[in-house]
């Protein structure tokens, strides 16, 4: 289904099915008054012919207006939940159009110094992961900036392949997700504050007798509490009880009190956490990837999501130390926070080896849902085939992803062997950057297992590096010639090393004079030859095209050029064979005013 098809289609299905549940909304109003009506009439009406009708009335009366209570509450997150959804296809619309700055940009997550990040865009505005993201929980936020960061294996991108086609076939269940997710964004310092709490001993559940001292103190305080109120005990023998119990529910609370408020602040968290979890374990899966990520939140036939529910529930009934009305008798007569954190701690035995396991299958699944839409949003777009051998690159309409298939130029590639350096030539903004960064691009997205702007691409997983936008440190005292020597040293380090890497350079050396500049340029093309490395140059410098003749099998020329007409200039943005001739240089110079 093409995908503005759907996101239209959907948007008009879920506001008909909102506007349904608000007019439930209104119904659900109306009952509730008529409720409240209906106890005060019982009581005005009955109650002076007969009591106990009447107080059977109004507690049958309550526990309807009870249900239309938590029925509205379902009704009105229903409600959320659709808007959530209606928005989210709203914005895979904008998105269609090229519009995708509401997204979270990821620029929190660039690095300080990284071998590519920087040159390709990766985070910030207008971003190769604001293209991508859709992502909630902060923890998906982050995997995903390293799945772009960090290249991984041959074995990984496959399974990621085909989890992606996978869940392009799931449309509905993906937004379902996502609409879950945005209720509330799951954030790092929960995971950090659950994290800190399971290295924490624990307080009560190691010493046993408080195992049965849970069960004994309540029933010894209920028993002489019943006592006192069938006259078998004075009332100095029941104060005196109440007053010891209440000594120890303090004592015991002053130890519960600093654990709840540092769990206290991550229960919405845990409830997003659950729903989002019961959604993935009530899907089922066929490929490998997705099938062991829901595997593993099953332990012997439990599932992760009641679990989480379960520490949900304990936190909520811990919540009622907060209430001083509540809290006081609960604790003298139950014993009500010793119950809690013993179950907390029970919980915690038996969970804590699973718990970061939850928080990553989750943000693993809102990554490859991301790399999902972006499938789904780019049907022609294509799943990159691997190669063994290293170095190979092919590549059939080529594009950059960032720029709008209405203004995008597409090219081709062909690198057939290591040891084949494409020089590539041309005149101002004719398009070397943007080729070398639609190249770079597609490589970061086939390392990390998503699809490619292209009909076709083939290539050998690679570790990129790049050298094409390159600024003064300020800070360390560092001038762009030396922050470009620093870049250009990793990467003859890592050809000398002998390591799989693909390399992008763009009008390197630009920090020293021409002369300089062509004497290193050719040097580095020669020991890129002599290292058999895989390496693409974009330059100005047309001398260096003549190294085609001496290394014929390892100089591989190519050029993006201008069309002059009078005083203007056209571009094709195509990539031609052989060296650049028609450099525009000059004419640009006439036309902010130099005279030449």
């Amino acid at each position: 289904m093409e995908a503005k098809y759907f996101y239209n289609n959907r948007i008009t299905e879920l506001t008909v099915k909102k506007k349904k549940l608000q007019q439930r909304k209104s119904v659900f109003a109306v009952l509730r008054l008529g409720s409240i009506i209906a106890i005060i009439a019982i009581f005005y009406f009955l109650w002076s012919i007969n009591k106990l009708y009447a107080i059977a009335a109004a507690v049958i009366t309550a526990a309807v207006f009870i249900q239309l209570i938590y029925r509205d509450l379902a009704n009105r997150a229903a409600i959320k939940h659709l808007q959530q959804l209606i928005t989210i296809n709203e914005n895979e619309l904008l998105a269609l159009d090229g519009k995708y700055d509401h997204f979270e940009d990821g620029l929190m997550y660039t690095p300080q110094d990284h071998f590519y990040a920087n040159d390709m865009d990766v985070f910030g505005k207008a971003s190769l992961y604001q293209f991508i993201n859709r992502t909630t929980s902060e923890s998906g936020a982050e995997i995903l900036a390293d799945w772009l960061l960090t290249p991984t294996d041959a074995e990984n991108i496959i399974i990621r392949q085909e989890a992606t086609k996978e869940l392009i076939t799931k449309n509905e269940w993906r937004q379902n997700l996502q609409a879950i997710g945005k209720e509330s964004s799951i954030k790092k310092s929960t995971v950090a504050q659950i994290n800190n709490w399971l290295t924490q001993p624990t307080l009560f559940i190691q010493f046993n007798p408080w195992q049965w001292l849970r069960i004994i103190l309540p029933a010894i305080i209920l028993t002489i509490t019943a006592l006192y109120i069938f006259d078998v005990l004075p009332e100095k023998i029941w104060y005196l009880f109440l007053f010891i119990y209440a000594v120890i529910a303090f004592q015991i609370n002053k130890i519960v009190a600093p654990l709840h408020n540092q769990l206290s602040s991550m229960v919405k968290d845990l409830d997003i956490l659950s729903k989002s979890i019961a959604a993935i374990e009530s899907q089922p899966f066929e490929s490998k990837l997705l099938s062991r990520l829901k595997n593993d939140l099953q332990k012997e036939k439990n599932k992760a999501s009641i679990k989480i529910k379960k520490l949900q529930k304990i936190l909520d009934r811990l919540d009622l130390r907060y209430n001083m009305v509540i809290s006081i008798p609960i604790n003298i007569l139950l014993m009500w926070n010793l119950q809690q954190v013993l179950d907390l701690e029970k919980w915690k035995k038996e969970n804590d080896a699973d718990v970061n396991k939850w928080f990553d299958t989750l943000a693993a699944f809102e990554v490859l849902n991301s790399f999902a839409t972006l499938h789904f949003n780019n049907p022609q777009w294509v799943s990159p085939t691997l190669l063994q051998e290293h170095f190979q690159i092919n590549a059939v309409e080529l594009g950059h992803p960032l720029i709008h298939s209405s203004k995008r130029v597409n090219n081709y590639i062909d690198i057939k062997t290591a040891g084949e350096i494409m020089l590539v030539t041309g005149s101002n903004m004719a398009g070397k950057s943007t080729y070398l960064r639609s190249i770079g691009i597609n490589t970061i997205l086939t390392m990390a297992g998503a699809v490619v702007c292209a009909k076709h691409f083939q290539i050998s997983p690679v570790q990129l590096l790049s050298s094409m936008r390159i600024a003064d440190n300020l800070a360390e005292s560092t001038s762009t010639f030396y922050a470009e020597l620093k870049k250009l040293k990793t990467v003859i380090e890592k050809i000398n090393a002998g390591e799989k890497v693909f390399i992008l350079l763009d009008e390197i050396l630009r920090g020293t004079n021409s002369l300089d500049r062509h004497t290193g340029s050719e040097a580095l093309i020669r020991q890129l030859i002599k290292q058999k490395a895989a390496a693409i140059l974009a330059t100005h410098d047309v001398d260096l095209a003549a190294l085609e003749n001496e290394f014929p099998n390892n100089i591989l020329n190519y050029h993006f050029d201008a069309q002059v007409n009078g005083e203007e200039l056209y571009f094709d943005y195509k990539l031609k064979t052989g060296v650049c001739t028609n450099m525009n240089a000059s004419l640009l110079m006439k036309k902010i005013g130099l005279e030449l």
